[in-house]
């Protein structure tokens, strides 16, 4: 799919099962790329209103069902789920590679909102003038964070095997790729490195805070000091 399909709004109507009573029932669809949210209207009239109902696409798993060629389903990281049904088998692939894709960029984004750490070397250079102590502290930080960042590296790694493995597994049989235990691990474990690359961008802002404040307060310090020599 051309990274122009992504930017663009896909809609279209799909039948929402509801519950046993009400069964399914024809609702107006919006995919926006750039929310990566999938919302939902009474009819195609209603779409500039306030929608019925969305879910946020980002990890969600989109998983073709193997009670027919028409139906699928939306599985977010925060645990809601849509039934759908799409006209035939060709708008319900449509759909999910769209929904898929919409998911994965979104994933992708949110894991790498943390911006990468300067080297070490440029660490070492830009401490130079520090007093050894603290410059040793912010090598060490440096460490651990750059040590963090390796970590969630392979963690995403064998997270992105495992969701293309479980892809891979049939529709029908013992082991099924729409298996809901399979459904909410892939949730599960995409949700978790998100929160943690998020939690290691909050740490990584606040220790620089944390730096900028300290060397704020120890320049003011050798100032005056520096001043009170003179005087005297």
């Amino acid at each position: 799919m051309s990274a122009e399909m992504m930017c663009q709004l896909f809609e279209g109507q799909l039948s929402k099962y509801t519950n046993v009573m009400k069964g399914w029932q024809f609702r107006w669809f919006i995919l926006d790329p750039n929310t990566g949210i999938l919302s939902y209207y009474l009819n195609e009239n209603e779409r500039r209103q306030q929608p019925r109902g969305y879910v946020h696409l980002e990890a969600a798993v989109i998983s073709p069902s193997d009670e027919d060629s028409n139906t699928f389903s939306v599985n977010s990281s925060s645990g809601e789920s849509f039934k759908l049904r799409a006209q035939d088998a060709r708008a319900r692939q449509e759909w999910v590679n769209r929904l898929r894709a919409v998911s994965q960029l979104h994933a992708s984004a949110a894991a790498q909102i943390s911006p990468p750490l300067p080297s070490r070397d440029h660490m070492t250079l830009q401490k130079a003038g520090s007093s050894g102590l603290q410059s040793s502290n912010s090598l060490a930080l440096w460490d651990a964070f750059s040590a963090v960042r390796e970590h969630l590296f392979r963690a995403e790694q064998y997270n992105f095997l495992l969701i293309r493995a479980t892809d891979e597994l049939p529709t029908t049989g013992e082991f099924r790729n729409v298996d809901p235990d399979l459904l909410m691990l892939k949730a599960s474990s995409q949700a978790m490195l998100t929160a943690l690359n998020q939690c290691l961008f909050i740490l990584h802002q606040q220790s620089q805070d944390v730096f900028s404040s300290t060397k704020s307060k120890s320049s003011k310090h050798d100032h005056s000091s520096h001043s009170k020599k003179k005087f005297h």
